[in-house]
């Protein structure tokens, strides 16, 4: 069997990434294929990729081989490196020649060398303005990547960076369809509870109202335990007070 094409190829790495963004999907999976297939397809060595978490501070969270590991942990402790540099600007950095092009980033550069690494380049994980972190590929020779291998490294990139947003944006567009729906929820909950404090205090509805908020507030409970277990008829003692609240009170 002949070997495959670098066209073939490089459209069987795009399918390969393009593959994990299904629903459910593993981002960590996504982000070790991303990287994995990078270092099969171009003239790299070894990769790594940092995101920023929560506090924007970059974490690494896929790497190819140990040694990839290892530089990238001493660049994140360091603070400094071609991979937190591209992160930061947001465009790609390339180190041909570690040795003589190194010196910006002493602990890194040591790092690399030490590994047997002499030339990385980084490429963003961005989608319109937005960087999530960055990805480096690591070459034992010195060199940077031709003009194909930086666009195909980027374009990968790019793929993952849409798999993790487009997550996100499932993650937290579910977060807000349960608030809103726990939010409907309990307004159906304090109506009834105006209903059955009302009946059983003869109040009107604002004052029933109003006696449930009060009673939340001075008791430390919210709203919606209050009128869950009013209307549940559970929380005997505000049925048992014989003070009207005062009128005038808000309603929902």
């Amino acid at each position: 069997m002949s070997e495959k094409s670098r066209e073939q190829r490089t459209a069987d790495a795009f399918v390969s990434v393009a593959d994990t963004l299904i629903a459910d999907f593993d981002v960590i999976d996504l982000l070790h294929r991303l990287v994995n297939e990078c270092v099969e397809l171009l003239d790299v060595d070894a990769g790594g990729l940092v995101l920023a978490d929560e506090s924007g501070e970059l974490q690494l969270v896929a790497s190819s081989s140990e040694q990839a590991q290892f530089v990238e942990v001493i660049q994140l402790s360091a603070g400094a490196g071609p991979c937190v540099d591209c992160f930061r600007q947001g465009a790609a950095v390339t180190v041909a020649d570690m040795q003589s092009e190194g010196g910006a980033w002493p602990v890194f550069q040591a790092a690399a060398l030490q590994q047997g690494f002499h030339a990385v380049f980084a490429t963003p994980m961005r989608l319109r303005g937005q960087v999530l972190g960055a990805m480096n590929l690591f070459s034992r020779a010195s060199g940077g990547p031709t003009e194909q291998d930086a666009l195909i490294a980027q374009a990968l990139a790019d793929i993952a960076t849409i798999g993790i947003l487009h997550e996100r944006s499932i993650r937290e567009s579910h977060i807000l369809n349960e608030q809103l729906q726990r939010a409907l929820e309990s307004r159906v909950l304090i109506e009834q509870a105006k209903g059955v404090l009302a009946a059983v205090r003869s109040l009107d509805m604002d004052q029933a109202f109003t006696t449930l908020r009060e009673y939340a507030r001075s008791h430390n409970m919210t709203l919606r335990d209050v009128a869950q277990q009013v209307a549940a008829r559970t929380l005997t003692d505000i049925f048992e007070s014989t003070a009207l609240p005062s009128s005038g009170g808000s309603t929902v």
